[in-house]
C-alpha cells in the first residue's frame, strides 16, 4: 500500500489556481522532491499533503486513508512535517527542544523516558549535533538551528517525512549529508529497519536530480509535471518552468543541468 497517494489533486489560493489535476504515488523506499520557481505553491502543496489544508479538488490519503479518518495521534505517528521557518519565542536546551518530537509517542499525560532520551540522543548523533544537548537553541546559528529541526523530526520517527526546505542554512557538507541521511533511512536502514517515504522541497535542481526518485514540478502559472524524475526532469520542461533555458548534461553517470 502506498504511503502517500494524490487523486486528481488541484490547489487554489483565491483566484489563482496553483496546479492543475495531478495524481502521485509515493511507495515505502521512495523519495519525491517538489521543485518550482518562487511562489509557485511547493509549501502549499506541501502542506495540503500534511493535511494542514484540504484540497480544493481531489483527496490525498496517506497509509490508503484519507486525514479525516485518522486520529491526531496517530496521524502524528504517521507522518511527521519539517516546517520552512524554525521561531524560537523562548529558551530552551536542545534535548528539551528534541524532545518534543517524541510527544505523538507519549500520550496527553505522558512523560519523556529514559528511552526517549536516548532516541532524542542518536538523532542529534545523526545530525552531527552530539554534544549540544545543553546549549540554548537561541545560541545557535541558522544552520545549527535546521539540524536541531531536522533531529527533532527523526525523534518523531514517522514513515513519511514532509521536509519544506530542509537544505535552508546548510552548508555544502550538510546538504549532502542531509540528504544522504534521509536516503538511507527511507530505504530502510535506520535501527528499526522499516522503509519510509520522503517528500522534499528543493530549490537545487541538480540535488532533485541526484537523490529524487519522483518529481512533481510547478510552473507558477497552474502547471503541473508529476512523474518518475527521468520523465520530468527534462530541458524543456525545467526551462519552461523556471523561466531560464538550460542544458542537460552527463558526467560520470550522473545528470547535472547547466544554465545555458
Amino acid at each position: 500500500m502506498p504511503l502517500l497517494e494524490a487523486d486528481g489533486l488541484a490547489l487554489r489560493v483565491g483566484e489563482r489556481w496553483l496546479c492543475c489535476e495531478f495524481s502521485l504515488n509515493l511507495a515505502a523506499g521512495e523519495c519525491l522532491a517538489l521543485l518550482g520557481p518562487n511562489g509557485a505553491g511547493k509549501t502549499t502543496l506541501l502542506h495540503t499533503l500534511a493535511g494542514l489544508r484540504g484540497p480544493d479538488v481531489g483527496q490525498v490519503r496517506i497509509g490508503g486513508r484519507p486525514y479525516a479518518a485518522w486520529p491526531a495521534l496517530e496521524a502524528a505517528r504517521f507522518r511527521g512535517l519539517l516546517p520552512q521557518q524554525q521561531p524560537d519565542h523562548f529558551a530552551a536546551t536542545v534535548l528539551e527542544t528534541v524532545l518534543i518530537g517524541r510527544h505523538p509517542h507519549l500520550g496527553r499525560w505522558g512523560w519523556e523516558t529514559g528511552e526517549d532520551e536516548a532516541v532524542v540522543r542518536r538523532a542529534l548523533a545523526d545530525v552531527g549535533l552530539q554534544g549540544f544537548e545543553a546549549r540554548d537553541v537561541l545560541t545557535l546559528s541558522g544552520g545549527e538551528r535546521q539540524r536541531v529541526a531536522i533531529a527533532t523530526l527523526l525523534a518523531q520517527a514517522p514513515r513519511l517525512f514532509l521536509l519544506d526546505e530542509p537544505l535552508n542554512h546548510l552548508d555544502l557538507h550538510y546538504q549532502i549529508a542531509t540528504l544522504e541521511l534521509f536516503r538511507h533511512i527511507v530505504r530502510g536502514g535506520d535501527r528499526d529497519g522499516v522503509r519510509r517515504g520522503a517528500v522534499l522541497v528543493l530549490h537545487d535542481i541538480n540535488l532533485a536530480a541526484r537523490y529524487a526518485d519522483h518529481v512533481i514540478l510547478l510552473d507558477g502559472r497552474g502547471g503541473v509535471v508529476a512523474g518518475e524524475r527521468d520523465s520530468v526532469m527534462r530541458p524543456e520542461l525545467l526551462s519552461q518552468a523556471f523561466g531560464h533555458p538550460l542544458r542537460r548534461f552527463e558526467h560520470e553517470g550522473r545528470v547535472v543541468f547547466v544554465p545555458d
